[in-house]
């Protein structure tokens, strides 16, 4: 079992940018859901999780550019490749590769957005407060 844990824990995922740690504290809650779900459920439900994603980054991605955060380049890269790998499971998913995608959500996920948090979103988050965005 992973040490990685799709559990919200305020002491290490919040950041203090409230619009941020609340998008955080759904894509947790949805990966602890779908890891949950019933095989039925599963499909429309990491379907909801990519969406989420995608919406996400696109506002992080926003915040980024209206703030002129150095770090965009390598930040959003990193969410297109995230985002470009939950795609292509949806597309293993409607091939019947459910076993395959229930795995990256669980063991995956958590640990990546545990460390893309400690790494790329604290930095980001640092930078807005220290230069008064925040």
């Amino acid at each position: 079992m992973s040490k990685y844990q799709a559990v919200w824990d305020d002491t290490c995922h919040t950041l203090g940018v409230e619009e941020i740690d609340h998008s955080h504290r759904d894509f947790i809650n949805q990966v602890a859901a779908l890891i949950a779900a019933s095989d039925a459920d599963f499909p429309t439900m990491f379907q909801a999780l990519v969406a989420h994603t995608r919406e996400h980054f696109i506002a992080e991605g926003k915040l980024m550019r209206d703030s002129k955060y150095p770090g965009l380049g390598v930040h959003e890269g990193e969410h297109h490749r995230v985002l470009g790998e939950l795609q292509q499971l949806n597309r293993s998913l409607k091939r019947g590769r459910l076993p395959l995608v229930r795995a990256y959500v669980r063991e995956g996920l958590p640990e990546w957005f545990d460390t893309h948090l400690t790494m790329m979103d604290g930095a980001l988050v640092s930078f807005l407060k220290y230069n008064g965005f925040y």
